[in-house]
């Protein structure tokens, strides 16, 4: 048996600019089929002297918030084994 599950991950970015730095903030939602919620957060900073690239900012900012959605649902799947094993969840 086979099944197919659709997960839909939205993105946000923006970019706040002043002289020559700027922060560039990324927000990252998930919704899955039963109904959970979760959003990641990053950001990136451009020092003044950096080259202006806007991009590499952007790329860094969702980089970091996925990476904070991932941690966030590997905690939801840490808490599932649990409650249905009752075991805790050990990562290797």
């Amino acid at each position: 048996m086979q099944t197919m599950k659709r997960w839909d991950v939205d993105v946000v970015v923006a970019e706040e600019s002043e002289g020559e730095s700027a922060h560039t903030w990324a927000e990252v939602g998930l919704i899955a089929d039963d109904g959970t919620a979760l959003r990641g957060h990053g950001m990136a900073r451009k020092h003044p002297y950096d080259f202006d690239a806007p991009e590499i900012g952007e790329e860094l900012a969702v980089s970091r918030a996925l990476s904070d959605l991932s941690r966030q649902l590997r905690q939801v799947a840490a808490e599932d084994i649990n409650d249905n094993t009752g075991n805790p969840w050990r990562p290797t």
